[in-house]
Formats: C-alpha cells, structure tokens, sequence
C-alpha cells in the first residue's frame, strides 16, 4: 500500500523536528572543522548553540542508509533505482554515484579515460551550450541516471557540460543542533611503556592531549524537503511520489539507523514532529520500505531507469618530477 501523500499535494514546503538525546550517558562530539573545531555561535536570544552535524555532511548519511556495501547494491527495498558504478581496471567495485561526495559530478565519474557517462550528459545537453539552460531536461536526464542528485543537489562544473552552469540544488537538506549547549573538557594521555621519553614525532613517548565534549539539554535533527523545486522539474507524477517517498525513506532510515555519528556521538531519535504542512502524518519506516518497490516499479517505465557501470584507470595523484602532470579535476560540486 502506498504512503498517503494528499496532505502534501499544494505544501511548498515539507518540514520535519526529530527529538534526540545519547544513547548512553549526557556528553557528545560534535562535528568539527578544520581551523575551527566545534562549530559553536550564538542563538537570536543568546543562547549558547552547537552545530552537531552539518548539511553536507546529513546529505552523506542519508545516501549512506541507502547502500548495501557488502552487496555493492542499493539496500533492498531500493533495488532498482538508477545507479552509476565505477569499477577499477581489475573490474571490481572502486565506488559509486551513492556514495561519492558529488555524486555524477565525481572524478571518478567523470575525469577517467572512460567517457561512458561524459559523453552521453554532452551528447544530450548538447543543446544548452548557449542560451537558457532547460532544467526540466536536465532532471529528466538525471533521474534516468542518479537519482540522488534530484534530492541532494549537484553541480557539473565541467566547460564542456553548458559551460559548466548545470546545478541543481538541494531538495532535501538537514541538519542537527544542539541548544544550551556547555562545554565538557576532559583529556588523556596516549602512553608508552617502552619509552616515556621518546620522540613523539615519529610516533614514540607519552603524549598527552585534550578533549572537548558536550552536554545539552535539546538536540533536536531538522529536515526540509523542497517540494516546489521538485514539482517545477515536472516529471510525471509517478518520479514525483517516488522522489518524495525516497526522501522520506532517508529520513526515517537515518534516524533509526544511521545516528551513530561518530564513536563519541552515539545518538537516539526520540520523537518525530511534522512542522509543516499541518495535517500530514509521516509514514513509518515499514510501511516506506513495503511500498517503494512498487513506486520504483511505477516510476521505472517513465523515467528510464539504468544502471551504468564505469571503468576507472587513473590514481588521482599528481605525477612525479619529470613526468606529465595529471590534469587537476574541474569538478567542484555543490559540497555534500
């Protein structure tokens, strides 16, 4: 049976609060940057507030539920939908448009000697070198081969690609923050029992560092799905539901199985509020998984769905002296 979608048939929007606390204990790890650590900042009212996980780094996990890596496949009630694989010259699995940062606009995708995929985005948008780019054509094509990329955004930053002014934004974000947020500093000492004194350098002697957690008493995760922008591409309505019940599908599956961020951020989901629109109750992760064979089914036919594998030859390194240097990648994504 599928989702009961009508409640979102004229939503511009559809946004979602999760409720989340440590699975064990009060403190976790937040993201970190570099130069930056924890990203931390003040709310409109003064309150101490954390950055738990990042955009880019939600849309990663929620392509991340979706991929079966024992089976190289997308988990099973996601079996098939377009997918691009990219193996190395041996032909074993090397990566694919699931998992990579950029999706279709990965190096691996399309930098390597293999112009499987290139030719065929040149050969189709050929027609958008100059002039408007048509981006229903463009979400037409990239249904057919990653779907991700109609959710999670992209950018085909290659000149010979429209001049490189093909993107699409994100249709699905999210993110996790923390409110009230305090600071747990602890540390420890890396020891080592044969030399104390050694030098710590190359690895040897006891080294002792810091450690920052945190306490808070609201994590809360939010998610926004754009469904404007997915009903201005104008895909037949069969895409359209699978798009948003796929959405759906990631979300659920993020927060029931994919919160385990990092060693030290080990999170549960408490609670799912459906802020906007009023009147939509989101379905569970039983009945999605239950249902998107069929959509997939439904959506097939229409959209064209392949599966494309790619061959990749190169290292991406940077050739040694006396050698040619290996072209630096035009793909600059849109961050994931």
């Amino acid at each position: 049976m599928n989702p009961d979608l009508s409640a979102l048939a004229n939503a511009p929007r559809l946004l979602l609060r999760a409720t989340l606390e440590p699975l064990q204990g009060t403190r976790f790890q937040p993201t970190g940057f570099p130069e930056i650590g924890a990203a931390q900042y003040d709310g409109p009212d003064g309150t101490p507030m954390l950055l738990v996980e990042s955009a880019q780094s939600m849309a990663n996990r929620m392509e991340a539920v979706c991929w079966d890596t024992v089976a190289d496949d997308w988990v099973s009630p996601l079996r098939g939908l377009p997918v691009i694989k990219v193996n190395d010259k041996g032909g074993k699995p090397l990566t694919n448009s699931v998992l990579e940062a950029h999706r279709i606009n990965s190096p691996y995708i399309l930098e390597g000697q293999d112009k499987t995929v290139f030719d065929k985005l040149r050969n189709e948008l050929a027609d958008m070198d100059e002039g408007f780019v048509d981006l229903r054509k463009l979400a037409r094509i990239l249904l057919s081969l990653d779907i991700n990329a109609l959710l999670h955004g992209v950018f085909l930053a290659k000149k010979e690609l429209a001049g490189g002014r093909l993107r699409l934004p994100r249709a699905l974000s999210g993110f996790i923050e923390a409110r009230d947020s305090k600071v747990a500093a602890s540390g420890g000492v890396k020891n080592d029992s044969v030399n104390p004194s050694g030098d710590t350098s190359k690895g040897f002697g006891n080294v002792p560092f810091a450690r920052d957690e945190f306490v808070s008493p609201e994590i809360e995760a939010y998610f926004n799905l754009d469904l404007a922008q997915l009903r201005g591409y104008g895909l037949p309505d069969s895409a359209f539901n699978l798009l948003v019940a796929l959405a759906l599908y990631k979300i659920r599956a993020f927060l029931e199985r994919g919160l385990r961020l990092r060693t030290a951020c080990d999170l549960d989901c408490e609670g799912i509020e459906v802020q906007r629109p009023h009147g939509f109750e989101l379905p569970g992760l039983a009945a999605l998984e239950q249902a998107l064979p069929g959509l997939i089914a439904a959506a097939a036919a229409d959209a064209g769905f392949e599966t494309t594998s790619v061959t990749y030859t190169g290292g991406g390194k940077k050739a040694g002296k006396g050698k040619e240097e290996a072209k630096p990648s035009e793909s600059q994504g849109n961050g994931s």
